[in-house]
């Protein structure tokens, strides 16, 4: 199962990313990756075949900083573990990143359709389909007014609408900045309220070293992380009501989830994952 990792917030995002992945290895990966906007706006993608520590070193070789991006841990399915089949996935302009854990089981006969349209597809992975989609609905078209851009969850709600499978996203776009959309069909997706921060992980103890206030998503809805804050959503576009969860356990407890050892949460969630 692959990690998810989202912050937007004040502090720098590459220590948060990199201890949110470090708290999810437990989940198993053979590749990891972070994409970072950064002040001036400017999207930046560290990604590397292997261990976290590998990401570490690309990182410090070629630094990056911001105050919000994603993360990810990946375990193939759809395509070698390489650095290049390594999320985060990006449209074809660069604008868009799209970090992904579950299947799109529809994705060769929606690349198919997406590369008669003209897109170009550069890895042999399933997630890079939603990177397309989304480009694809988040350019309204022309009109009287110019140019416009549909709002980023709004072209990820009708991007989801044509995904069969099961997925949780993490997704941000330059054209739409300071924005996270995460999205839960299927595997875990929780959503963290700091003090002027905000997560989205794929498992509680990415974000329980920065709060223990959370809310877990519901299959067919969608968060919208902000610098003011959090709006949910499902699939339909409706807003979404959801009490706030106060975390108690340790972290050691929360990386077990309750279990008494990984392989048991981990065989007890894989239902949930492929159903």
């Amino acid at each position: 199962m692959c990690g998810i990792v989202g912050y937007i917030g004040k502090k720098p995002v590459v220590p948060v990313l990199l201890d949110g992945l470090k708290r999810l290895e437990y989940r198993g990966y053979d590749s990891a990756g972070i994409a970072v906007v950064s002040d001036g706006g400017n999207l930046h993608i560290r990604r590397c075949q292997g261990k976290l520590r590998n990401l570490e070193e690309t990182i410090r070789l070629q630094p990056v900083d911001g105050m919000y991006g994603i993360g990810h841990t990946r375990w193939a399915t759809h395509g070698r573990p390489t650095e290049e089949n390594a999320h985060p996935h990006r449209d074809c302009k660069g604008d868009i990143v799209v970090v992904h854990n579950g299947i799109i089981e529809n994705y060769l006969t929606l690349k198919q359709k997406l590369q008669d349209e003209g897109h170009r597809f550069i890895t042999e992975t399933d997630t890079e389909v939603v990177a397309h989609l989304v480009e694809k609905y988040h350019a309204a078209g022309d009109g009287l007014a110019g140019y416009q851009v549909l709002p980023l969850e709004e072209a990820v709600r009708r991007a989801v609408g044509e995904l069969t499978g099961v997925f949780a996203l993490a997704i941000l776009s330059t054209r739409d900045p300071n924005k996270i959309v995460a999205v839960r069909q299927g595997p875990p997706a929780i959503i963290g309220l700091g003090q002027d921060e905000y997560f989205v992980a794929s498992d509680i103890p990415a974000v329980l070293y920065h709060t223990r206030d959370v809310f877990f998503l519901a299959d067919g809805e969608m968060a919208v992380l902000t610098p003011e804050g959090v709006r949910l959503m499902d699939f339909a576009g409706n807003a979404v009501q959801r009490e706030l969860q106060h975390i108690t356990w340790d972290p050691i407890q929360a990386e077990k989830g309750g279990f008494k050892h990984f392989m048991s949460k981990e065989i007890f969630e894989q239902p949930r994952a492929v159903r």
